[in-house]
C-alpha cells in the first residue's frame, strides 16, 4: 500500500502567527516598493485635475513643460488640431489621443475626463430614477 496522505507540518499557534505577521510585513514592503515606482504629482497638478476646470490634456501638457507646438511636433499632429482637441472643439481621433498619451507618458484615460471616458456628458441631467414612490 502507498501512503497518499498529504504532507503536513504542525506548528505552535505562536509560530504560525509570527510567520503570518512576517508574510503580511513582506506584502506591505512589496506594495510600498511598487508605489515608489509610480510617478508622484505635485499637489497643484492634482488639484487642477480634480477640479476639472482645465482639460486634463492641458494640465498634463503644462506639467510636462511643453507648449502646444512642441507637443504637436512630438505627437506628429498639426498644432491647430491639437489646439482644437485641447479646447474641446474637436473630439480627436483614437490615434491622436494615443500619440498624445505616449508623448506625455500617461494613459489615454488620464487625458480624457472620467465623464468622457464613460461616454457621459457632464452637462446633461442624470437619467430619471427607476424608483417610484
Amino acid at each position: 500500500m502507498t501512503d497518499t496522505a498529504p504532507d503536513t507540518v504542525t506548528l505552535a499557534r505562536a509560530e504560525y502567527d509570527a510567520l503570518r505577521d512576517r508574510l503580511e510585513d513582506l506584502e506591505d514592503i512589496l506594495a510600498a516598493r511598487k508605489a515608489e515606482d509610480d510617478e508622484r504629482l505635485p499637489h497643484a497638478v492634482v488639484e487642477r485635475l480634480v477640479a476639472g476646470e482645465d482639460p486634463p490634456l492641458r494640465v498634463w501638457r503644462e506639467y510636462r513643460g511643453l507648449t502646444q507646438s512642441a507637443l504637436a511636433v512630438r505627437a506628429g499632429l498639426p498644432q491647430g488640431y491639437l489646439s482644437e482637441i485641447e479646447a474641446g472643439r474637436k473630439p480627436g481621433s483614437i490615434a491622436a489621443w494615443k500619440a498624445l498619451a505616449s508623448v506625455l507618458a500617461v494613459d489615454v484615460d488620464d487625458l480624457v475626463g472620467a465623464a468622457e471616458a464613460d461616454g457621459d456628458d457632464p452637462s446633461s441631467p442624470p437619467p430619471p430614477s427607476s424608483v417610484t414612490a
